[in-house]
């Protein structure tokens, strides 16, 4: 014979497989989705034909032309190839709670 905690504890588990069996868990959902690039600090080194070390200060890029011409790949501060700067990615995350957060009990 199963006393009641005892049957208690087992319905409740059972309760929370099925939940987590049906998707039907109160834990956020996150979604990452990349919404942006923009292009940094250039990393060009200026004196690599001599051994040395000297970029020229470039902090941001800044498109010589309007997108899809050629001069959208240069930069207008420093004249270099948009490859030489620093990619920075700007993510969105987004937290889903689902529709059911309220508790049954």
């Amino acid at each position: 014979m199963v006393c009641d905690a005892e049957l208690q504890r087992r319905v409740s588990s059972c309760a929370e497989s099925r939940a987590w069996l049906t998707g039907k868990r109160r834990e956020p959902i996150v979604r990452f989705s990349c919404c942006s690039v923009h292009y940094g600090e250039c990393r060009r080194n200026h004196a690599a034909s001599t051994g040395g070390y000297a970029i020229d200060g470039c902090r941001e890029f800044i498109a010589e032309g309007e997108e899809g011409t050629g001069g959208a790949l240069k930069c207008a501060a420093c004249g270099c190839h948009r490859s030489f700067h620093r990619r920075v990615q700007v993510y969105e995350v987004a937290w889903d709670y689902g529709s059911d957060t309220s508790s049954t009990e």
